[in-house]
């Protein structure tokens, strides 16, 4: 039960990193605001470090991952360019990118509750994750 439940944590995990990452990377070059852009490119490269973790506990799981759900990707990269195409301001950026880390601090709060026989190692990574997405939230707040 609990190297199952680890698995599957990691792999909501992979997920959700990934489409972090992508979010991220959809916004950067439309940002003015130098100091948005930091926090962007800082929480990204942040998610890119649990990335390689994640997929390094599960190499040894000997488990690919798991990609971001293909509609939840769809519909946000829709949801993103609506607004752009509408709004190309930082505080838009700010908005699109405060929903994301709400989403996921919500499905990964979820998911530790669900997987709760998860080895510490995973509950960590997640709980990192959480606190990523948390501070990147309040940090770009003042754009809004």
């Amino acid at each position: 039960m609990i190297e199952q439940d680890t698995i599957k944590l990691l792999r909501e995990c992979d997920a959700g990193v990934k489409m972090g990452v992508a979010s991220f990377e959809d916004v950067l070059d439309q940002v003015h605001s130098r100091t948005l852009k930091q926090y962007l490119s800082d929480c990204k490269t942040e998610h890119e470090k649990l990335k390689c973790e994640i997929q390094t506990l599960l190499h040894q799981y000997h488990d690919d991952g798991k990609d971001p759900n293909p509609i939840a990707k769809s519909m946000s990269w829709i949801k993103t360019n609506v607004k752009m195409g509408m709004d190309y301001s930082d505080q838009t950026i700010a908005d699109l990118m405060t929903d994301g880390c709400n989403m996921g601090v919500k499905s990964l709060n979820q998911y530790l509750n669900q997987y709760e026989a998860a080895d510490e190692v995973s509950k960590d990574i997640t709980k990192r994750l959480i606190n990523l997405e948390e501070r990147l939230a309040v940090d770009i707040r003042k754009f809004l």
